[in-house]
């Protein structure tokens, strides 16, 4: 992430017990009602050179960010480790790829992919997905012409990502990062 803000805002509660661990139906429910607040997606400031979030307070503990993408950004390849996750276009239109299996968790540098494990999603406006945990992909803002804004939320608050590089069927563990690395 290029930029930050340093407020924290706080959308409406969740519907998870008090005291729960947030499931990942709890963290889409979030980022659904959290991207139909029009007054908060259009509260963040939006860059044309690199992305721009604000931190939110999530539910039952979790970490939460509303995101805004310039034409042409994305992720890298990269997962959130031991978090499962959720997240939602709440303007605009991104694209995930993600790989369909599930990647040895530690003690490998290169790995060779079967054929077929390739995923692709579109994520128009009011589109999102939840992920379980070590789930390996990347999000894009395709256009050449608009941002597009989403949420994003995770639990536990993310340990560590970790970042890949891939070509062709062979994916390489390049970084790990840890949450120093993006506050």
């Amino acid at each position: 992430m290029s930029a930050s803000l340093s407020s924290s805002v706080s959308p409406a509660p969740s519907a998870s017990a008090p005291g729960a661990a947030p499931t990942q139906a709890d963290l889409l429910d979030f980022v659904r009602r959290t991207a139909a607040d029009a007054e908060l997606i259009a509260s963040l400031p939006l860059d044309p050179e690199g992305r721009t979030w604000i931190r939110l307070d999530g539910p039952g503990g979790s970490e939460a960010w509303l995101i805004g993408w310039p034409p042409g950004s994305g992720t890298g390849w990269h997962d959130h480790a031991e978090s499962v996750g959720a997240f939602l276009t709440a303007a605009g239109e991104l694209k995930e790829n993600s790989l369909a299996t599930r990647l040895p968790t530690d003690g490998w540098q290169t790995l060779e992919l079967s054929e077929g494990v390739d995923r692709e999603r579109r994520l128009p406006t009011g589109k999102g997905r939840a992920f379980g945990r070590d789930h390996v992909h990347e999000v894009l803002n395709e256009s050449t012409e608009h941002h597009a804004v989403s949420v994003h939320a995770y639990f536990p608050p993310l340990p560590r990502i970790r970042r890949y590089s891939r070509s062709g069927q062979v994916l390489r563990l390049e970084q790990v990062e840890r949450p120093e690395d993006w506050q």
